[in-house]
């Protein structure tokens, strides 16, 4: 199953002296940039099943699964989200030293999980417009730039081959209403010609020029 990210513009909330942190690396009933919402709860069975391992998720830089910087130490949910306590590798790895400098001086301050979402862990909320992450399986928590990254744009355009309503949320993604996304999947480009559906040239240009970014971030 492939590995989606979810990031929320919420920030890395102690620094210590020694390469110790901590933040929360999700939210609870806060949107994303990608319309994901994680519900309380979501994390408790795939923590459960860390614990049984001996073991926790990955820290990474950047989501770089060849980038290891860390160990985390402690992971829970608390009423606001998943609490993360963590430790960076200052003295052993050059790469972490630099993170850990990012750290303080606050040029790097977002945290970002990278999970799978088990069969009925997710599901689409119509009148709310968002996708509900009611449990996920969490492998990794990264040290990012940016809260909304490049990575989760790239997620969206492959996953949204996999299903009609993630195709939609894409053209949504891309700057598409939701009618004109609906027109586009039932009849094709030539569909957003018609009247009823296009909106005006500028709403469209731009659109499809969101759309060709994607597509070109993804087949990178």
């Amino acid at each position: 199953m492939q590995t989606k990210k979810l990031s929320t513009p919420f920030h890395v909330k102690e620094v210590g002296t020694s390469g110790e942190f901590s933040g929360y690396g999700s939210v609870f009933d806060v949107e994303d940039s990608y319309g994901d919402v994680v519900e309380k709860g979501a994390f408790l069975d795939s923590l459960d099943t860390w614990k049984g391992k001996g073991q926790m998720p990955a820290l990474l830089w950047q989501h770089k699964a060849d980038e290891p910087i860390g160990v985390w130490e402690s992971m829970k949910e608390d009423d606001h989200g998943l609490l993360v306590e963590g430790r960076l590798l200052i003295d052993d790895d050059p790469l972490a030293k630099r993170a850990y400098a990012h750290l303080k001086a606050g040029s790097v301050s977002g945290l970002s999980i990278g999970y799978s979402i088990p069969k009925g862990g997710g599901a689409w909320d119509e009148a709310a417009g968002i996708y509900r992450l009611s449990q996920v399986n969490l492998w990794e928590t990264s040290l990012v730039t940016f809260p909304a990254n490049e990575a989760a744009q790239i997620d969206v355009v492959k996953d949204a081959l996999q299903s009609q309503k993630e195709f939609e949320r894409f053209l949504r993604d891309a700057g598409l209403s939701r009618r004109q996304a609906k027109s586009l999947m039932a009849g094709g480009f030539d569909s957003l010609t018609q009247r009823d559906a296009a909106g005006t040239d500028s709403e469209l240009e731009k659109a499809a020029a969101n759309l060709l970014n994607l597509i070109k971030q993804a087949s990178k």
